[in-house]
């Protein structure tokens, strides 16, 4: 007989603030911010800052605000935040039977037909991520994925009556919660959605758990039908095994200060095509396409405004830096005009597809094995080293362009010289 479908929803706490406070234990109880891109704007909170900020807010303008609150802000540390996260990931998948990684901290965990108590299961994933990696992480566990995620959410919302785990597959529980949540607070529902709704008279996710799912259908879409049927209990989202490839990737920054000539713009651009080109390799895929763009800066009226972009056709799928470096600098001349004070470049890779899916004729040019040797050995090279540790001539070990990230920690899990010095 097939198990019942039981999900648990493992959350990272505040997760960009606790890898910051990982390496600096000072600051355990200091409220913290992390910025944006070029240090622009608010993206995440620790618990003690919520009250202080709203997420989103420019931070030159709640700079002031946040020194007299002692609020400690950082530069957005990807490289360290995505090593962090694949750490606690793996903690999570030795416990479980599957594991579907859902965003940078979150995952979703099959516990179907597991034996014992899967709320002290839920319990021990948090004592254990805890322990090796120092990353707070709340547990919700339901009999579907919707649940799962409320009830994640009430593990973090009534933490101390919690301990961190809630099991909605109790009566009791199932019901407390769900009249206690605003139907805004449901995963999938938001803002617009949530005042159609109320105007039905459906205010908390009971309300919508009970609602009729055909009219919910017909009045909305099917995606609201699943979750209120979800919420009612029947499950209708698997996990799933493997995210399917990208059929597009992107890299687009925005530079750190505004840029006029073509040797610096190239730069930027032969840096983005080495981070997409990197992307495209991890998922083996190829491209058959790409896009390259650039603009300025489009909401000052005192500067003249320009915008251009070009679709190149690549000579034949590939996933080689060399060549698509090429391609996209040529493109990238087509485009350049003098005059203008650039802002943000983007290179698209696009019509993808997998090794194997592309047979050409007898005549066709076709990546060569020569270049897949030396891609590998970059990659591999990286991957042991670092990222940026081989890289192509066009790209700069370090650019005045680059983003601002004048408040970055330091590499601590991904550096050499960021690694900890004890005495």
């Amino acid at each position: 007989m097939k198990p019942s479908p039981v999900f648990a929803l493992i959350d990272c706490n505040s997760f960009y603030a606790s890898c910051e406070r990982v390496f600096r234990p000072d600051l355990l109880r200091t409220p913290i911010v992390v910025l944006s891109n070029n240090d622009g704007c608010i993206v995440a909170r620790s618990a003690e800052a919520k009250p202080l900020v709203k997420m989103g807010q420019p931070y030159y303008q709640v700079k002031d605000l946040l020194q007299r609150h002692g609020v400690v802000a950082f530069s957005s540390n990807y490289a360290l935040y995505g090593d962090m996260s694949q750490r606690v990931m793996a903690v999570i998948e030795g416990m479980v039977p599957a594991l579907e990684v859902y965003s940078i901290d979150e995952a979703f965990a099959d516990l179907a037909g597991m034996p014992g108590d899967l709320e002290y299961l839920g319990r021990c994933i948090r004592e254990r991520v805890f322990k090796h990696t120092a990353i707070p992480v709340g547990v919700g566990i339901a009999a579907t994925k919707t649940l799962a995620k409320l009830a994640n959410h009430a593990a973090k919302r009534w933490a101390q009556q919690s301990g961190g785990v809630v099991d909605l597959r109790d009566p009791v529980k199932y019901h407390w919660v769900l009249k206690k949540c605003d139907v805004s607070e449901v995963w999938g529902i938001g803002k617009r959605l949530t005042a159609h709704l109320q105007g039905m008279g459906i205010r908390s996710a009971w309300d919508l758990s009970r609602a009729d799912p055909g009219l919910l259908r017909k009045t909305f879409s099917v995606v609201v039908e699943k979750t209120a049927r979800e919420l009612a209990g029947t499950p209708c989202l698997q996990l799933a095994d493997v995210d399917p490839p990208r059929q597009e990737i992107c890299c687009s920054r925005m530079f750190g200060q505004r840029l006029t000539e073509l040797a610096p713009l190239k730069e930027a651009v032969a840096s983005y095509v080495m981070r997409a080109s990197e992307k495209l390799r991890q998922q083996r895929s190829l491209a058959r396409r790409m896009r390259v763009s650039i603009r300025t800066g489009m909401f000052n009226p005192e500067e003249p405004r320009y915008a251009n972009g070009v679709l190149v056709q690549l000579p034949y799928p590939t996933d080689d830096l060399r060549l698509l470096t090429r391609m996209a600098l040529e493109a990238l001349e087509r485009v350049y005009r003098q005059g203008f004070r650039y802002s943000k470049a983007e290179v698209l890779l696009l019509d993808l597809c997998q090794r194997g899916e592309y047979t050409g004729d007898l005549f066709t040019a076709s990546q060569t094995q020569r270049a897949e040797r030396v891609m590998a050995v970059i990659d591999g090279v990286n991957a042991r080293w670092g990222r940026g540790t081989l890289r192509s001539a066009a790209v700069p070990a370090a650019a005045e362009w680059a983003m601002r990230r004048a408040l970055m920690s330091e590499g601590f899990t991904t550096q050499v010289a960021g690694l900890w010095r004890v005495g």
